[in-house]
């Protein structure tokens, strides 16, 4: 069998880790251009608003039932994680972000009041 494990085999263990490496370098590199790219619209900023809202970043989740607290604070984590990708890889999109949705700037550029 070609494909069996060989504990012995130090070379091959260390390129099976630095090809992950590689891999997961990638990943991350592709994750943060999506991100920019999203973030570089307007629409793709109302996309990101909203499931930062949607996730409960901004509000607490706190509930007496435990089950129902426990399903929100997994949908928090989930906006926390992606809070942090922005602020890590686009933090002035995030602030552009925030500018709109406090102004209510549409996609068109208008305002919403303007209709």
């Amino acid at each position: 069998m070609s494909n069996s494990y060989d504990p012995t085999d130090v070379q091959a263990q260390e390129r099976k880790v630095s090809e992950k490496e590689i891999r997961e370098r990638n990943a991350a590199k592709n994750e943060e251009a999506d991100l920019k790219w999203l973030m570089g619209s307007r629409r793709g900023r109302r996309i990101i608003g909203r499931l930062l809202e949607q996730s409960g970043v901004y509000r607490l989740s706190f509930n007496t039932n435990s089950m129902q607290m426990a399903f929100a604070e997994g949908n928090r984590n989930f906006g926390n994680r992606m809070l942090a990708m922005l602020h890590a890889h686009c933090p002035e999109l995030y602030m552009q972000l925030l500018k709109e949705q406090s102004n209510g700037i549409a996609d068109d550029g208008h305002s919403r009041n303007d209709h």
